[in-house]
């Protein structure tokens, strides 16, 4: 997987060159779970998708989930929440998405995906606070959670 810039990544977006109009994976990586959404083809609004079970173990199943992904939903990359503190610095919780990251790097199997990191503040916090009340499921919590990184 390729760091890019967010500039960088959605430029590639607009350039696409493909038959389907290529599209983004918003993932909210938490300490047990990553919630998923995908855009929609025009890539104006994230739709919840999944939520895949985080353990040390199943990294590489995870890599071949997402690589399934890219194939199903003409991904061009990944939009990584990433948790910045109100300064702008790396919150304590940033730790779990860089591990992650980099295990999914160290697979080899997505080498030839781009990934961009997007400043998650509050994204799943927004989630809980908007739907907690109707929805008491954290894995689906989780997913909500990775569609406002999109939007």
């Amino acid at each position: 997987m390729r760091l890019l810039k967010a500039e960088e990544l959605f430029r590639k977006l607009l350039e696409g060159g493909s038959k389907k109009q290529p599209r983004l994976l918003g993932l909210d990586v938490g300490s047990k779970y990553v919630g998923l959404a995908v855009s929609d083809q025009k890539n104006r609004i994230a739709l919840p998708l999944s939520v895949l079970g985080r353990t040390k173990t199943n990294i590489n199943l995870m890599a071949d989930d997402f690589k399934t992904l890219v194939k199903n939903y003409s991904l061009a990359g990944l939009v990584v929440g990433y948790p910045f503190n109100l300064q702008g610095q790396s919150s304590p919780d940033a730790s779990q998405v860089s591990l992650l990251v980099g295990e999914l790097c160290k697979t080899g199997k997505l080498d030839d995906l781009s990934y961009t990191y997007w400043d998650e503040n509050f994204t799943s916090k927004f989630a809980y606070s908007r739907c907690a009340h109707q929805i008491q499921d954290d894995i689906i919590l989780q997913s909500l959670g990775s569609c406002f990184q999109l939007s």
